[in-house]
């Protein structure tokens, strides 16, 4: 599995937070649909320690 480090799990948490907290400031309805996916998969690597990036990224032979 790909797990990740702790620095890097603290990383995606304050990265997915200064998004959600743009989303929130920018009202939710105000921006695209789109912008929600890298804080939900930050946050997501950020809980469980895996990432779906890199698992993506090492699937396409990128090491």
């Amino acid at each position: 599995m790909h797990k990740v480090g702790n620095a890097l799990r603290m990383l995606f948490l304050f990265m997915a937070s200064v998004i959600g907290l743009g989303i929130w400031l920018s009202g939710y309805d105000q921006v695209h649909w789109l912008l929600y996916a890298p804080a939900i998969f930050m946050g997501f690597a950020a809980i469980s320690g895996i990432c779906p990036g890199l698992i993506f990224w090492k699937k396409l032979g990128f090491s």
